[in-house]
């Protein structure tokens, strides 16, 4: 078999290496974009449903959010909605209240966020915030109320 393999990689008539041809993954791309209007929503919703790949298009104008699924890159869905509709774009930036283990830290909380929703803390400084050193945790809670064992320095 690799003998065969071998031989019709030779007579390949298709143009390119098809061996090394990349694949696109079926992937859900989320985008920020500011929608006002029913006219900057179909804007946008029109210009990516025809971009080559793009199986569907779902677009939240109350949450600022469109959702584009298919076998496209990231890249080139901001670099599309830029160039069609002039419309600043960005990667959605929140993730749900629930996963992130403090959300009210600094560099996470964001006012503008949806309801439910906060900033991804991918930033090792802001994650470095929310977490307490094992020094830290044992010195307060020593004092602690709840702590049956702790001091009474009182």
């Amino acid at each position: 078999m690799g003998v065969l393999d071998h031989m019709s990689g030779i007579f390949d008539c298709s143009r390119g290496s098809s061996r090394h041809r990349k694949y696109r993954q079926l992937q859900t791309v989320e985008v920020k974009i500011r929608l006002d209007c029913e006219g900057c929503e179909r804007k946008v919703k029109r210009s990516l449903e025809g971009m080559k790949g793009v199986s569907q298009v779902l677009v939240d104008r109350k949450s600022n959010k469109v959702t584009v699924v298919g076998y496209v890159e990231p890249a080139r869905v901001l670099a599309r909605i830029a160039h069609r509709t002039g419309k600043k774009a960005e990667l959605w930036p929140y993730v749900p209240y629930d996963t992130v283990a403090h959300p009210y830290t600094a560099g996470v909380y964001d006012k503008k966020a949806p309801a439910g929703y906060v900033r991804s803390n991918q930033d090792p400084q802001v994650s470095q915030f929310a977490r307490a050193s094992s020094f830290e945790v044992r010195y307060t809670t020593a004092f602690s109320d709840e702590n049956p064992t702790a001091c009474a320095v009182m």
